[in-house]
């Protein structure tokens, strides 16, 4: 078959385990082993490390879910975001920091708008007290493009708000579609953001604008820069650096893409110089979602490379990263779990994924 072509599937088992209480499914490709922990996870979104024995993961549905690490048991926390499950929209990002969890997701707003908004509650294995510390302004209504990962930096939150289909919404410097936001922990806004320094005009949290949708973001543990990943529309995706008072050009400029019906975007220029330039763009597009910048101690040999999770084409990618610069491209797998949402990591450096799938799976990533 077309899409066994770069790989060859060496078994798919179940083992049952009676002292974990589960079915452990194995998948196996070119030296690269997959284990199923958890299964029947509708829409799994994003995942964050509590400690090496415990992760949160969110269902774009609307679940935020404690994982067992030891033995794959699921545990819901209740909540009471007013989300909005519609189209990409719904529960979006979670980040455990510091005894608080932080979460993106598409709020309900007024007369059937929604916006990309940022919670944050006390962690309670029972039921999460959110309160908004950010709402993208201003609401729209649409089911598409809100981003939205989020990172911590030192005191500040990081986060990527997607242009929700609007195009050159992310070149209007009163909006926040389309932009990378930087708010302290507490929501509020840092002084040193680039309204107070060099761009006045700009909304205040904004830190750099002319961005599609960006679902990928992840900061670097070896130069402190925070990095994305962003779609393009048909190709342009790409892979950059988070640039203060940048812009990235959406939607003067289409990285190398064209539009869905094959038009230019603006006059078909691929970059300009008065934009941030990209680090990598792929055409076609490959849909990326979440990137990690490898730092782990269990395989030396991937450290300082980026991993990038594709929906589109089902692939794990890894771009070999040095010195600021992609010297190239690699793939870990295809086509073993579907479309791959999101990749995180522990402090032993073990690798973890989750697919997109209504029935997906939380998977753990090692190497035969």
């Amino acid at each position: 078959m077309q899409m066994i072509k770069n790989y060859i599937l060496i078994f798919i088992l179940s083992l049952s385990l009676p002292s974990l209480g589960f079915s452990e499914t194995i998948l196996s490709t070119n030296g690269i082993k997959l284990s199923e922990i958890t299964p029947n996870l509708s829409e799994p979104w994003g995942m964050t490390f509590i400690n090496d024995d415990n992760l949160l993961i969110t269902e774009k549905t609307g679940e935020i879910i404690r994982i067992n690490m030891k033995t794959g048991e699921k545990h819901s926390i209740d909540h009471e975001l007013d989300f909005f499950y519609y189209g990409q929209g719904g529960l979006l990002d979670i980040l455990y920091n510091d005894g608080y969890v932080y979460v993106s997701y598409s709020e309900d707003r007024e007369q059937g708008k929604s916006s990309t908004s940022i919670a944050r509650g006390l962690y309670n294995e029972q039921k999460i007290i959110f309160e908004n510390i950010f709402r993208a302004e201003s609401p729209i209504s649409s089911g598409y493009h809100f981003g939205s990962r989020i990172v911590i930096k030192d005191n500040y939150l990081y986060a990527s708000i997607g242009e929700r289909g609007k195009g050159m919404i992310a070149q209007d410097i009163t909006n926040h579609p389309g932009s990378i936001i930087r708010i302290h922990l507490d929501g509020s806004i840092p002084q040193d953001n680039p309204r107070f320094t060099i761009k006045p005009k700009w909304l205040p949290e904004v830190i750099q604008i002319g961005i599609r949708n960006p679902q990928g973001m992840y900061l670097s543990p070896f130069d402190d820069e925070v990095y994305i990943s962003n779609h393009g529309a048909k190709g342009g995706d790409f892979f950059g650096r988070v640039e203060f008072g940048g812009n990235y050009g959406w939607k003067t400029i289409g990285w190398g893409g064209t539009n869905y019906i094959g038009t230019k975007i603006g006059d078909g220029s691929a970059w300009k110089a008065n934009f941030t330039k990209p680090l990598w763009t792929w055409t076609p597009s490959i849909a990326p979602s979440n990137i990690l910048i490898y730092n782990g101690d269990l395989y030396p040999e991937w450290v300082g490379d980026v991993f990038v999770t594709s929906l589109k084409y089902k692939t794990l990618y890894k771009l070999n990263f040095k010195n600021n610069e992609v010297l190239s491209q690699d793939i870990i797998f295809e086509d073993l779990i579907g479309r791959i949402r999101d990749i995180e990591t522990n402090s032993k450096g073990e690798l973890f994924l989750i697919n997109s799938n209504s029935n997906a799976s939380l998977w753990k990533m090692s190497k035969e």
